[in-house]
């Protein structure tokens, strides 16, 4: 009897190279492409392609890899943050001269976030200064244990310029493929995960996505979020015309009505009428949401944000860091966003909201959005580096972060001895810890450092003199409260300050 179980069978891994910049990632996604991408045209390849798939040869039988080339690990962070599971496993590069470095620890907190088995590669062995016993011991300071180093961590040594070791790497990939049992189910409706979009001229929105169960087939309709695209057009990563296609394969997918977010998931339908029903059901749960933020964002100063970017992968690295700028006080929301150029109704969607911020990342903006912007007054920030877009940002909150009037503590005393009390008049003699007490100043008393009561320095005295202030020694004070104040109390003088 055949359940639905006995139909999964083993699928290919989904693989992520991560690391720090100079440590050959790039270097080793280039070296596996040119060597193992069964259509040599593939090797030829000039233009940015997010994801590719191999054949690798082992125990003389071929077996498929996807990568994925991630654009930054913020954008792949953003990305896991949807709780999208797009790669099986991740290989940690990390160079056998330079050990572990931030970025490497950042990635290393992406795989572990993420839960994902991963493989490390110790790479540049082919140089002078490499020392792979050294990097090990720095990987292990910072708790990754390697097979025979303390832990169970599998890795190979490499160098991704000769290709030393590279094809014992892939091995091991398949080997962790195994243990993990990938399973999918050809005949089921396609599912997966958005990981790039991109706006073209002629051809419209168009989309990279990895299919991680299913097959996709030409005559469906595709589905993501309240996006839809006819099955009209799509192709392999080679941008080759396929009419079908099934688990792990990457695919671009052409003719979007509107771009789906990057990290979103996908689905195959086979009729238009199932295609809006799930768009429908997708767009009032977003409404939901939607209003929920609202409802958290209705006491704080809102910063409108229209902004528009060369790509979808750089729109959600963009989101993500923008999201990260708020404070309990100001929250920069995006209230538009979109890939192309920045035209004349983006200007317009600005100047409904107060205070907007209009922002264009690694994209044109068309002449008659900036004849607009001119007429009306409105400055056009651009930016070609994402960093120098935050900073700016980040200054921007700062300088419209409302202030508010917090208590600050300016002196603290500790209370020696009580003398007299009438009314709510008290003489008390302490000694200054720190700061400075003045008279007028209002004061918290603290017993066992929790305040019971406050008051105000009615009087102050030192040396049998009347002051204005102490800053040091010990002093007598008469102190208006309605508590009693006893001996071993602190007293602390607070200010109100703007912050």
């Amino acid at each position: 009897m055949n359940n639905k179980k006995d139909k999964k069978i083993l699928r290919p891994p989904v693989v992520v190279v991560m690391g720090h910049i100079d440590h050959g990632k790039s270097t080793l996604l280039d070296y596996i492409r040119k060597s193992n991408v069964v259509d040599k045209e593939a090797g030829g390849i000039t233009q940015h392609i997010s994801a590719y798939e191999v054949v690798h040869k082992r125990d003389g039988k071929d077996f498929n890899i996807t990568f994925l080339d991630t654009p930054g690990h913020e954008a792949f962070k953003s990305i896991r943050s949807r709780g999208a599971s797009v790669a099986d496993i991740a290989v940690l590069v990390v160079s056998a001269e330079d050990g572990v470095k931030p970025q490497t620890v950042e990635a290393l907190n992406v795989i572990k976030e993420a839960q994902m088995p991963y493989v490390v590669a110790i790479n540049k062995i082919d140089k002078p200064g490499a020392n792979v016993e050294k990097t090990k011991q720095n990987l292990a300071e910072n708790d990754v244990f390697l097979e025979g180093f303390g832990g169970s961590v599998s890795w190979g040594a490499i160098s991704a310029k000769t290709g030393e070791g590279v094809n014992e790497l892939l091995d091991l990939l398949l080997l962790v493929a195994e243990l993990e049992e990938l399973t999918g189910e050809r005949d089921a409706e396609a599912s997966g995960i958005i990981i790039e979009s991109n706006m073209d001229t002629k051809k419209g929105i168009s989309v990279t996505a990895i299919i991680k169960n299913g097959t996709l087939k030409k005559g469906q309709f595709a589905v993501s979020g309240t996006s839809i695209a006819p099955l009209r057009i799509f192709e392999n990563f080679l941008g080759k015309p396929i009419s079908e296609a099934t688990f792990s394969s990457p695919v671009r997918i052409i003719g979007w009505d509107s771009a789906p977010k990057v990290g979103a998931e996908f689905q195959g339908v086979n009729t238009k009428n199932e295609a809006l029903e799930i768009v429908a059901k997708n767009a009032e749960a977003q409404t939901t949401s939607e209003q929920s933020a609202g409802d958290s964002e209705s006491e704080k100063t809102v910063i409108p944000i229209v902004i528009k970017a060369d790509s979808a992968g750089s729109l959600d690295a963009l989101v993500y860091e923008i999201g990260k700028l708020g404070n309990d006080r100001v929250i920069p929301k995006i209230v538009l966003s979109g890939i192309g150029p920045l035209s004349e109704n983006d200007v317009k969607s600005a100047m409904t909201k107060e205070n907007s911020l209009l922002i264009s990342f690694h994209t044109k903006t068309d002449s008659k959005a900036e004849s607009l912007a001119q007429r009306l007054g409105k400055e056009i920030h651009s930016f070609d580096i994402i960093y120098k877009l935050t900073e700016w940002l980040a200054q921007a909150v700062l300088e419209r972060t409302p202030s508010i009037e917090v208590e600050e503590a300016v002196g603290v005393a500790k209370i020696l001895k009580t003398f007299s009390q009438s009314k709510d008049k008290q003489v008390v003699g302490g000694r200054v810890e720190s700061g400075i007490i003045s008279v007028g100043d209002q004061v918290r008393i603290l017993r066992r450092d929790a305040e019971i009561v406050r008051g105000r320095v009615r009087e102050l005295q030192q040396t049998k003199q009347k002051t204005s202030s102490v800053s040091e020694g010990e002093f007598g004070a008469m102190i208006e409260a309605k508590f009693e104040i006893a001996m071993g109390d602190k007293i602390e003088a607070l200010t109100l300050v703007k912050r």
